[in-house]
């Protein structure tokens, strides 16, 4: 049997494209963006690097594959949290907060990956990771407007302003304990409920 063969015998139907997704995840996470090629990637993979420009064109485009499964993930992680039939609103938000924060820590290149000027700066991202980015951003806004009315968050102030404001406090604490400036992880979760305390208290007094 031919090594073209094989190949075509072990994948089929998009099975060779997610393996090399998820293939790729794990290396960036174990060695970084620059530790990322599309011939090592083959190599780890088992298939030649023909195959793997089959599915990506080039490294970037495989980056931006790579980043958009990630919001994928962390969108079904989410609306998880948000469509749970067990946990009260409070209960939800506080959930999100920390599954936010334990999602970046837990992948910190991929979250450098998702985050990073590295894809999205000077309109270098994909349209196929725009499509599934924003989406997962809108998401939270409209979990954001729904805490609003349920009197959780400020309803006084605008949607938008607040998702932004919370993402952008949730992208700080994990910034701090991605690069080592706050290198304490083991009070991860007091932060996090600090930080739910500090938005809630906020709309109290509100």
């Amino acid at each position: 049997m031919t090594k073209k063969t094989s190949e075509k015998s072990a994948y089929h139907h998009g099975d060779l494209r997610s393996s090399l997704l998820e293939t790729a995840t794990k290396m960036i996470n174990q060695d970084g963006i620059d530790g990322l090629s599309l011939r090592k990637l083959a190599e780890q993979v088992g298939v030649s690097r023909t195959a793997a420009y089959h599915h990506f064109k080039d490294k970037h485009e495989l980056l931006c594959e790579v980043a958009a499964q990630g919001f994928v993930n962390w969108h079904h992680e989410s609306e998880e949290i948000f469509e749970s039939t067990t946990l009260t609103d409070e209960q939800k938000y506080r959930k999100f907060v920390y599954a936010y924060v334990h999602f970046a820590t837990s992948n910190p290149s991929l979250y450098d990956l998702m985050f990073g000027r590295h894809i999205w700066k000077d309109g270098k991202s994909t349209d196929s990771l725009k499509e599934v980015a924003y989406p997962s951003f809108e998401y939270q806004v409209k979990m954001t407007k729904r805490w609003q009315s349920k009197g959780l968050l400020n309803k006084g102030e605008d949607t938008l302003r607040v998702a932004q404001v919370t993402w952008g406090t949730l992208h700080g604490i994990a910034r701090l304990l991605i690069d080592g400036v706050y290198a304490d992880s083991g009070n991860l979760e007091k932060m996090c409920d600090c930080a739910v305390n500090m938005f809630l208290q906020a709309n109290s007094s509100a």
